[in-house]
């Protein structure tokens, strides 16, 4: 990475920054994808028929990067069939049907021994068991992630708080609201993970939850394990693994490699959260909160939803009216979210907001021929020069393509974000990066 390059587009998240988390109603049907983190999907271990609480294991990790799936809710399962995905378009899931009571199953699991008194495999188990993958949106199984090979010593955490995607506050107000359980999560990785230094970022558009977390870092301190809450500047996109690394330690992570590869961690606040809850509440992933904003403020909240219910179902309880003239509904922020076809796909572990935009939203004029402005490359983060690798695609020049490190890319759309052509540039380095893999 040459030098970083950031943009800064308008964050509109004064529309729900200040709206405190709000519990939603238990859904009536949950439809809980196999494949809704990264690697294999899930295998079921029940069937049509079967009667489950909140928080049974339905779905078993099937290989090294897999992830465990729960019951979001209490009741029978109707079925296991392919169904509506919100970003892979379909994927097998599990529907259950919903009796009403939420019974919850974990809640059958007291820590029996002293939190601090855990060794850092058994914390690892409970991680695993409990189904959590990265919620900033990638959705890494964690365990995997907590699981370096022998020969890659991790010297340093960071918990990214970054948060730098447009409309998104979701873990702002987790940040406010459970500033304590993100620190003892944060304590628990450390242990995993045998560091001594935890870094957290956090961009100055939320000096509250700076001033929050630091408060909560002071009053938990652990002996020998030092923390330090970072402020950084408000910039898109700041929140990239290997961009948070840069500007945190001044360490850069090599063309093709990982952070583990320079002894960094990097996890989500959220996601830090979510090791609180499986450790100290023996609580599995079946819910998370989520930001729903955009065009109409009306509508916008912070909302703890469980995984699985249909987003008809989420937009119905924020008030959503079909009267609205509506352009189009994406699911996590607007740079790097999902346009929504079908509204009863799921929130899935990897959905961090709903964004409802109308007609204003709407990119104007067609697409262009490249001028060869430069704008892109000066844009990118990862120092790449999309332009290029976009008319290699565009021409069917996968080798060349090739040549332009597509796979450096974090396909955060600052590219084409800035084209002055109304290119799709993100989605033709996309393209790119799948011919490549085919070949």
């Amino acid at each position: 990475m040459v030098s970083l390059n950031f943009i800064h587009p308008p964050d509109f998240k004064n529309i729900t920054r200040n709206k405190k988390i709000e519990i939603i109603p238990i859904p009536k049907k949950v439809i809980l994808p196999l494949s809704q983190h990264a690697g294999a999907p899930s295998e079921p271990v029940v069937n049509a028929g079967d009667s489950v609480k909140t928080g049974s294991l339905i779905a078993q990790a099937k290989g090294f990067i897999s992830s465990n799936l729960h019951s979001s809710i209490s009741g029978k399962v109707i079925a296991i069939e392919e169904s509506s995905h919100p970003v892979i378009g379909s994927s097998r899931a599990i529907i259950i049907e919903s009796d009403g009571q939420d019974i919850k199953t974990y809640l059958d699991s007291v820590p029996a021994k002293d939190i601090l008194g855990l060794s850092k495999e058994e914390i690892m188990t409970l991680i695993k068991e409990a189904g959590i993958v990265g919620l900033g949106g990638a959705a890494f199984p964690l365990s995997v992630k907590l699981s370096p090979p022998p020969a890659k010593k991790i010297n340093s955490l960071i918990i990214n708080g970054a948060e730098c995607e447009p409309f998104l506050t979701c873990d702002h107000r987790l940040m406010l609201e459970k500033p304590k359980e993100i620190i003892l999560g944060a304590q628990l990785i450390a242990k995993v993970l045998g560091v001594k230094d935890i870094t957290i970022g956090i961009e100055e558009n939320k000096l509250n939850a700076i001033e929050s977390l630091n408060s909560a870092s002071f009053r938990l301190k652990a002996e020998e394990l030092k923390v330090k809450v970072v402020r950084l500047k408000t910039r898109y996109p700041q929140g990239g693994e290997k961009q948070l690394i840069k500007t945190l330690l001044n360490k850069e992570v090599p063309s093709g490699g990982l952070p583990l590869d320079i002894g960094i961690v990097v996890n989500n606040a959220q996601t830090v959260f979510a090791v609180y809850e499986a450790v100290y509440l023996r609580k599995p992933l079946y819910e998370r909160v989520i930001t729903i904003s955009g065009s109409f403020s009306n509508i916008a909240k912070n909302i703890l939803v469980r995984i699985g219910t249909p987003i008809k179902d989420v937009l119905d309880y924020c008030g959503l009216s079909p009267k609205l003239d509506i352009y189009k509904i994406v699911m996590g922020g607007p740079m790097t979210g999902v346009a929504q076809c079908n509204l009863n796909a799921p929130i899935i572990k990897g959905t961090s907001g709903i964004l409802v935009m109308d007609k204003r939203c709407k990119l104007e004029g067609e697409e262009l021929e490249c001028i060869r402005c430069s704008r892109c490359i000066e844009a990118c983060p990862a120092g790449l020069m999309p332009c290029m690798i976009g008319l290699s695609a565009k021409k069917e020049k996968f080798d060349i393509a090739s040549s332009y490190d597509p796979f450096d890319c974090i396909e955060c759309g600052s590219c084409s974000f800035v084209c002055p052509s109304n290119i799709p540039l993100v989605q033709l380095i996309k393209l790119a990066k799948l011919k490549i893999k085919r070949q």
